[in-house]
């Protein structure tokens, strides 16, 4: 069962990312496809028990970004709303499946999931357990490593975060403005 769901997940993915790369035509139909395609990414993100990011990238992906591009084509002019693509380079048509096929050799040697003698669940996250009230005085084992141990690269995301919806702004603001 579980594996079923897993292989029907990556096949939703598989088919939405390409739908919208190859397939469809029209600037407004691959937003709603790239729109499915980060909501069947935030099922795969829950269904493998990543709830914080799976919540992340339902709002950020499938909600705000489908919002911000259909914007952004509301404001565009009818004639720019076709794709013009040229074919996809031979080099890439046949290197993305190799450079697939190696990356799901290269997964064989990875710990399997949930394995608790995996490094991480062996050598790291008893230091986090045991001394993570001690280092910053949080109650919460999830919050020190977000907020204290991970703080600069949780500051780092935030600015990206940040940034991105400045751009999306000042991309889209009224000429003259």
């Amino acid at each position: 069962m579980i594996y079923s769901v897993n292989i029907a997940l990556l096949l939703l993915l598989v088919l939405t990312a390409a739908s919208a790369t190859f397939l469809v035509k029209e600037l407004m139909s691959s937003v709603f496809i790239l729109g499915s395609y980060s909501f069947f990414l935030s099922l795969v993100w829950a269904w493998l028990g990543a709830v914080d990011v799976a919540f992340v990238e339902a709002v950020i992906g499938a909600g705000l970004g489908t919002v911000l591009f259909l914007i952004t084509l509301f404001d565009t002019a009818p004639k720019d709303s076709r794709l013009r693509r040229p074919p996809p380079p031979l080099a890439g048509v046949l290197g993305l499946p190799l450079l697939g096929l190696l990356l799901l050799l290269a997964a064989n040697d990875l710990p399997q999931f949930g394995d608790p003698t995996s490094p991480p669940n062996v050598h790291i996250s008893p230091v986090y357990l045991q001394n993570s009230y001690a280092d910053t005085l949080t109650p919460n084992v999830v919050t020190s490593v977000l907020m204290d141990y991970r703080a600069f690269d949780t500051l780092i995301e935030t600015v990206v975060i940040f940034t991105a919806g400045i751009a999306c702004a000042l991309l889209l603001r009224e000429p003259g403005s």
